[in-house]
């Protein structure tokens, strides 16, 4: 993702003109004119797409991952995010009791080298004598981000660090946003912890509360320390530590590939604030964390290069590794210097890739995958094109890379759609990889139905250019609410709710184009501009039967009215199944092209399914305003001419 400083990105704002780019076959039509569709099925006019067509980006952006996508339920927990310098804020802990009774500082006691950061807590009170501690005791706690979602009959797993020179007598508690409800609760009492001690317990939610917090109190006298305090929930997606109701949403659009971690998040504003993979690898108490300057938040890098490699595996996606070539948003380093991050690059190749005995193989190894993770893919850098040393840079990693790993797929930032790359490449940006498209501006708002029609009639192009076009993808992917970055987005979420913008739901019309066979489609009219189309056969892999699937969708672009168009569909070369009992139509649309979806409306623009009574291959359809409609047929054969295909057809 690119921030204000690189709008380049932004591939898509307006509707108009770009089925003149990618050669989108559309003619306008007026209001209740008849439009037709013919599709040529024969194998001659037939072409297969690429089988990672259409996937995910994800980027460290709007707390997609550090209180997002990754579980974790402590927001700070190793007290780094207020800096190395003394006294730092602790945000968001915060203390309970007042300064009579308690006083909390940080210092560089840690026992964890790349974070040295720790917290000291001195309580005054006592549970005898003069200054007796609050019935509830007296200590820190902790409200997540932005809160925390606790449920009823689920168990959350505590790890904390803990060192003090007096036994300890703790009690650590799941409540309420105000302290006054327990949801769950345990005691720590430890005689012996005058070095780091790790401690472990399992707290068993009571009840349910969407607003909680985490609370760590005692009423005896002394001085503690903690550091890295981490609560997570025990059933993330196979126990990875991915979010369920998250991972579900991205897992539901079958991703061709996943691209990550950036975006602008790789670069840094500044290179030292840059993400950089071996900081992010290893047991998760030990990794530094980093603040992420562009978009100025810290991440603990729970989410790091191995949970990443792992999501991909776990969606059953192709990884697309992007990374840091030297260059940040405002310093380079020189390519006469470049040898040492090379070098990064590759040691990070070889976790991914490497042998389990090998130098860095070993090390995800020892993180429980010994099995190589499938990386084929890497870009050199994130929209860096055109700055002082990116050419010089590129060349240095790509030669190593090649060497090293010939059947690697390297990505460069450059665009050569216009004029030849004056380098090596196996794609390119933006045009044979479109890695970051949606509509942005001041008229797609939190994520309007117009927005979603215009990016489905640019998905529609990629599609007819499919053969120029290798991969495309939507950004940004994910947006916490509480924490917007950028507008608009995919998936919304906070800390118990999450929904699908409409942008997020038209991507599940292009689910099946990934290895598809594009067939030859026609519009017909008598006029020229505003309908859309495509068509695709595919085999659905659960029934293993061939469907053909005509999708489309209709925006009035000159009338944004209640009008309907309807369209004769004429299909050549292909015999459709005269049963048809599973022939469908699904349509998105909504009362006004300006519909959003939100918390309290989660499905107002959402896909409608209903059946389709007597299809055939010469038939008559009518299509919604401002409205992506998918009919699926079934053919009369079961064995399909290549390997999956789906029919598809489309009308803005």
């Amino acid at each position: 993702m690119g921030s204000s400083k690189a709008p380049c990105n932004v591939l898509l704002v307006f509707v108009f003109g770009l089925c003149t780019l990618y050669r989108c076959s559309a003619v306008e039509v007026d209001a209740d004119q008849t439009v037709w569709l013919v599709v040529n099925a024969s194998e001659a006019s037939a072409r297969k797409m690429p089988k990672h067509l259409f996937g995910l980006f994800f980027e460290e952006i709007n707390h997609a991952g550090a209180g997002g996508l990754w579980a974790e339920l402590v927001m700070n927990r190793g007290f780094e995010s207020g800096g190395r310098i003394l006294p730092s804020s602790i945000a968001p802990w915060s203390t309970l009791g007042d300064e009579s009774s308690i006083s909390v500082s940080t210092d560089f006691s840690s026992s964890f080298e790349r974070n040295k950061v720790a917290l000291r807590m001195e309580v005054l009170c006592d549970s005898k004598g003069t200054n007796i501690c609050p019935a509830g005791g007296v200590g820190v706690y902790n409200p997540g981000f932005w809160s925390m979602n606790i449920e009823q009959g689920k168990t959350y797993k505590l790890v904390l660090y803990i060192r003090s020179l007096e036994p300890v007598n703790l009690l650590v508690s799941l409540t309420d946003s105000h302290g006054l409800q327990t949801l769950s609760n345990v005691s720590i009492m430890a005689d012996d912890v005058l070095k780091w001690t790790k401690v472990e317990a399992l707290l068993d939610a009571k009840r349910t509360n969407h607003n909680s917090r985490l609370q760590l109190t005692t009423t005896r006298k002394g001085v503690i320390w903690f550091d890295q305090v981490s609560l997570m929930p025990l059933d993330t997606y196979k126990g990875h530590g991915f979010r369920n109701d998250l991972f579900k949403m991205l897992a539901d659009l079958k991703p061709g590939f996943l691209r990550f971690p950036g975006g602008c998040f790789v670069e840094g504003d500044w290179l030292r604030n840059a993400f950089r993979w071996k900081e992010t690898i290893g047991p998760w108490e030990e990794r530094p964390g980093h603040f992420g300057d562009v978009w100025n938040y810290w991440t603990d890098d729970g989410l790091g290069h191995f949970e990443f490699l792992q999501l991909a595996e776990d969606l059953g996606a192709e990884p697309i590794w992007v990374f840091n070539n030297g260059i940040s948003h405002n310093d380079e380093v020189d390519s006469s210097n470049i040898l040492p991050f090379v070098q990064e690059i590759l040691d990070g190749i070889e976790f991914a890739r490497g042998d389990p005995d090998s130098t860095w193989g070993s090390v995800r190894a020892a993180m429980g995958h010994p099995e190589p993770f499938g990386l084929r893919y890497v870009a050199i850098g994130n929209e860096d094109c055109g700055k002082p040393n990116y050419l010089g840079n590129y060349l240095k990693f790509y030669s190593a890379i090649r060497r090293a790993y010939p059947d690697i797929k390297i990505i460069s930032n450059c665009d050569g759609s216009s004029h030849p790359l004056d380098h090596p490449a196996d794609f390119y940006e933006y045009h044979a990889f479109v890695s970051e498209y949606a509509v942005h501006g001041d008229n797609s708002g939190a994520g309007k139905l117009l927005g979603a029609l215009a990016e489905a009639s640019f998905l529609i192009g990629l599609e007819k250019n499919s053969d120029v076009v290798e991969m495309a993808s939507y950004a940004p992917l994910f947006l916490n609410i509480n924490d917007r970055k950028w507008v608009a987005d995919a998936i919304v979420f906070n800390s118990s709710q999450v929904f699908g913008t409409p942008s997020y739901w038209m991507q599940h019309f292009f689910i099946e184009s990934n290895g598809a066979i594009l067939l030859n489609s026609t519009l017909l009219a008598n006029s020229s501009a505003s309908l859309v189309a495509s068509a695709i056969t595919w085999q659905n892999l659960e029934d293993s039967k061939e469907y053909l699937r005509v999708k489309a969708r209709l925006l009035l672009v000159v009338n944004f009215g209640s009008n309907t168009v309807n369209l004769k569909i004429s299909i050549d070369g292909l015999e459709l199944n005269p049963t048809q009992s599973s022939a469908s139509r699904t349509v998105l649309a909504s009362e006004s092209f300006n519909d959003e979806n939100s918390f309290q409306e989660p499905k107002k623009v959402v896909p409608m399914k209903s059946s389709l009574d007597n299809p055939e291959a010469d038939m008559d359809v009518v299509l919604s305003p401002y409205s992506l409609t998918c009919f699926d047929l079934l053919t009369k054969s079961n064995v399909l001419r290549t390997e999956g295909a789906v029919f598809m057809s489309s009308a803005i």
